[in-house]
């Protein structure tokens, strides 16, 4: 009986020595001050989704393209923020108080969804990890997005962000969903259809950006009257910038991205409102 009670002992222990090591390894690989200047290759979610597709059968292949920042229209990327991480500006990684919540529901439900993530998080996630829900797995997303707030500034951490989500089975990049749900760039892509791409983010593969469901409706027009509220989009522009001549003013360009240092979704006092097109 002894022999047996020292086996499982030693056994609890390599396992819990095996998953020090396995967490521990996060700290140092993968290489992610390499994304500073680098592209990232096919990403993890891309290799799980290949592997659920070669389980079932499915001859698929991954749609993905690559758009620099500076090729999305500023829209975008405020509903995404807006939707996703509306701190994300001004956080270092990790949104406590919405932690909190999702931590609440979770307890609530007795299910462990852990939810509240930031896009630093989702980008770790995106990149190096699997869609695996459990603690483990949450702690190398910590660790990994700790690496990427202080290696990567938060532009870069936007721009990968943007061109490593998911929105569609297979489909990565918001270069990719502009030209797959709206046949056009995502430089081109108007308030509308930006709040659309961002409510459809919780579950891209569930709800399309073009599609029916009540739910990414109703998401997508609460996304689009903050962006009014917020001065991010201007509606009816024509009577609301009509001078006293009668005479409308040329519309000025949309937003700029808002500086690093701005709260996040809020336009800066330099930038001029957004129109709707």
């Amino acid at each position: 009986m002894q022999k047996w009670k020292k086996i499982i002992l030693w056994s609890f222990l390599a396992v819990i020595a095996f998953l020090i090591l396995d967490v521990a390894r996060y700290f140092f690989y993968p290489d992610v001050a390499g994304l500073q200047k680098n592209r990232p290759g096919k990403t993890a979610f891309m290799e799980y989704r290949e592997e659920i597709w070669k389980e079932k059968g499915i001859k698929k292949k991954i749609s993905a393209s690559w758009v620099p920042l500076s090729g999305v229209s500023p829209y975008v990327m405020k509903a995404v923020i807006i939707a996703e991480d509306d701190k994300f500006w001004s956080h270092e990684g990790f949104d406590f108080d919405a932690m909190q919540k999702a931590l609440e529901k979770d307890i609530q439900k007795k299910k462990f969804k852990a939810g509240g993530s930031t896009i630093s998080q989702q980008l770790a996630k995106n990149l190096y990890l699997t869609p695996a829900k459990n603690p483990v797995r949450k702690i190398k997303e910590a660790i990994l997005t700790w690496r990427i707030e202080r290696q990567l500034s938060k532009r870069r951490i936007l721009e990968l962000y943007l061109n490593v989500a998911e929105w569609g089975d297979g489909l990565f990049g918001v270069e990719t969903a502009a030209r797959r749900y709206y046949g056009k760039s995502a430089a081109g892509l108007g308030p509308r259809e930006a709040a659309q791409l961002a409510a459809a983010l919780p579950n891209p593969r569930r709800f399309r950006p073009d599609g029916s469901s009540r739910y990414a409706a109703n998401r997508a027009e609460r996304i689009y009257q903050i962006m009014v509220r917020r001065g991010i989009v201007i509606e009816e522009y024509d009577e609301v910038l009509k001078d006293e001549g009668g005479e409308e003013e040329k519309a000025p360009e949309p937003a700029s991205p808002v500086p690093e240092t701005s709260a996040a979704g809020e336009p800066a006092q330099t930038e001029a409102p957004a129109v709707v097109p």
